[in-house]
């Protein structure tokens, strides 16, 4: 059965479409037609009266969600859990993050996500595998116990095919250039974060085969006067795409501003860092021993470090929308075809168009809430 969708604004390759209908059969869109158009026969109409007709949201940082954490529970059903909490918020596509652990619990949650994909627990793209390849200097909320350099073994572990997209991030003082081209070689997205390098090793990272950038401006060397870092190189260099939390309390709107007059719009993406409090009532958890508090949106520890987010990715639209003076449009493209096409994922994923799945979301004027429509 074809289903028509009508009275929806539609969000197009040229900005949104009014007076557009959306045919979706099988999980697919099947074609694009203005409302005056001959529908085909025996489809039924699903009014959207009036919301955004959007691209299914994809997240690539996703710690956890509903109560569960990754790390804590690296299994099919707490993946399907974190998967089923960020749904609500129009998350049709995410990757599970696990953050610095050791290399066993790293195996178990690529056995797990494996598992997840091949039985299709909703939305799960792959996995995201933040540490343990980290700088101790640039730690966040990250636990240095766990920091390591990348070896062959660790190399052999990430490399596993899933099914699915593996996404790491590591700082290139944890590993050499050789080892990151490998990682890509093997299909490996990899990301630079929590790192002290220094711009031109940045750009020898780029020429090796980085393609992201993990939370711009956060756990990263800084742009100073004689020292452009990690964060000066990826404002001369628009290869990589750059993850942005835009939650308010992980960087100033300004700063943000800032890296959106001079890099590329569809080199950005919105992420969460969502830790297990959203989706629920949680204002306090453990994270791997350390207790967190969950206040005014922000999750931190005793010391006052941020520890993940607790925000969803439809606030982060939101508060993008309000705070950025970027096109809703655009806003809207990084929460879903910007992080597509970072995951190689632009045939399928990310887009409206004849083709795609049908992982579409309407969302209402305000930015509040946002239906799975398939």
């Amino acid at each position: 059965m074809t289903i028509a969708l009508v009275g929806g604004r539609v969000l197009l390759a040229d900005g949104f479409a009014d007076g557009t209908v959306v045919l979706v059969k099988d999980g697919l869109i099947t074609d694009i037609k203005d409302e005056s158009d001959a529908l085909p026969a025996h489809c039924t109409l699903r009014d959207l009266g009036g919301r955004y007709l959007v691209p299914g949201f994809i997240d690539t940082q996703v710690n956890g969600g509903g109560g569960v954490l990754l790390n804590e529970t690296p299994t099919v059903a707490g993946i399907a859990a974190i998967a089923a909490a960020h749904r609500r918020f129009g998350v049709t596509g995410l990757l599970p993050t696990l953050i610095s652990d050791e290399l066993a619990v790293v195996e178990q949650a690529v056995a797990a996500i494996t598992a997840a994909i091949r039985i299709g627990v909703p939305g799960v793209l792959g996995m995201h595998i933040e540490g343990p390849f980290l700088a101790d200097g640039r730690r966040g909320i990250h636990n240095e116990q766990y920091f390591r350099a990348l070896d062959a073994a660790a190399i052999t572990l990430l490399a596993r095919p899933t099914g699915g997209r593996t996404l790491v991030t590591l700082a290139p003082e944890r590993a050499t250039l050789a080892q990151i081209a490998t990682l890509v070689e093997h299909g490996v997205v990899v990301s630079l974060g929590h790192t002290d390098a220094t711009a031109q090793e940045a750009f020898a990272a780029f020429d090796a085969g980085v393609t992201g950038i993990t939370h711009l401006y956060n756990a990263m060397s800084p742009l100073m006067s004689r020292s452009p870092g990690v964060v000066g190189a990826a404002f001369l260099d628009h290869r990589p795409w750059c993850g942005l939390i835009v939650d308010g309390h992980h960087v100033d709107p300004l700063s943000l501003r800032v890296a959106l007059a001079i890099r590329p719009h569809d080199r950005f993406m919105l992420v969460s860092d969502a830790m297990q409090c959203v989706g629920t009532a949680m204002t306090t958890f453990d994270l791997l021993g350390s207790p967190i508090q969950v206040r005014d949106g922000a999750c931190r520890d005793e010391d006052g470090t941020l520890a993940g987010s607790a925000v969803d990715l439809l606030s982060c639209i939101r508060k993008a929308a309000q705070s950025l003076g970027l096109p809703l449009a655009t806003v809207f493209r990084m929460a879903s075809q910007y992080p597509a096409d970072f995951l190689g994922l632009s045939a399928t994923h990310g887009r409206i168009a004849p083709g795609c799945r049908a992982d579409l979301v309407a969302v209402d004027a305000r930015l509040e809430n946002a239906e799975v429509l398939f």
